[in-house]
């Protein structure tokens, strides 16, 4: 394994551009969701004064994908696809149509705030601050999250959501982005990410040099070339300074 890590990074050119994925790669996705929803869920029936009946997590992944299937722009817009779910759970209570929307979006706000309640992985802003210096660094995410609410958005050259190219990770889309953003060619580019799909296998099949944060110390098994890896951010400078060393 050794020996693959070092060929990796004598193979791996000058580095000019780096793009993130945020959602489990900076921090812990579940539990920043599951924290979100409950509060949510508290708020809305003390605005209201009434209970709502929620349903079970199954019953709310199948108004979901019901959901994207009668529209599915919100495959990739889950700020809508949030509205729409809260739509579907006010619309019981409350039947004015003004009414109901403006409750939508306080609801949405209150949602989006809580889920902005991130706590970061050990070291990552410190990584980010010390790469500032050697790259261009952007975001490519498949979720909603808005770095610029979380105090590390003046790190970044760029962000690119789903929304803004209507696709998700793995299609090419967030990545040719990146590049028409930044100038840099797809061979100076660097991604990491914590999804072996969305994010090494989407960035590899575009010629993208790739890390992968596998905080799971889950085995590779996409093919016979695994990426890359490091499991806590305090590894990822020791892999970048390695390979400008070569």
């Amino acid at each position: 394994m050794k020996n693959h890590i070092q060929e990796q990074q004598k193979q791996m050119p000058k580095i000019e551009l780096i793009t993130f994925d945020l959602d489990d790669t900076f921090w812990d996705i579940k539990s920043v969701i599951i924290g979100a929803e409950k509060n949510y869920r508290k708020w809305l029936e003390t605005k209201i004064d009434q209970s709502i009946e929620w349903g079970t997590f199954e019953e709310f992944m199948s108004m979901r994908k019901d959901l994207i299937q009668q529209n599915p722009a919100l495959e990739y817009d889950l700020g809508l696809l949030r509205r729409q779910t809260i739509r579907h759970h006010l619309q019981p209570h409350i039947k004015n149509e003004i009414e109901l929307n403006a409750l939508i979006d306080e609801a949405y706000e209150f949602f989006l705030k809580e889920r902005h309640k991130v706590v970061f992985y050990d070291q990552v802003v410190e990584v980010l601050e010390s790469l500032t210096s050697r790259a261009m660094l952007g975001v490519l995410t498949n979720g909603n999250a808005d770095v610029n609410k979380l105090g590390i958005g003046h790190l970044f050259e760029f962000s690119i959501s789903s929304v803004d190219v209507k696709s998700n990770k793995p299609d090419s889309a967030h990545f040719i982005k990146a590049k028409e953003i930044s100038g840099i060619e797809f061979v100076n580019t660097l991604h990491i990410g914590d999804h072996p799909i969305n994010d090494v296998k989407g960035a590899r099949d575009l010629g993208i040099n790739t890390m992968w944060f596998n905080s799971q110390n889950l085995t590779w098994d996409e093919d016979d070339n695994p990426p890359l890896m490091f499991n806590h951010w305090s590894q990822f400078m020791n892999l970048l300074s390695l390979h400008h060393e070569q």
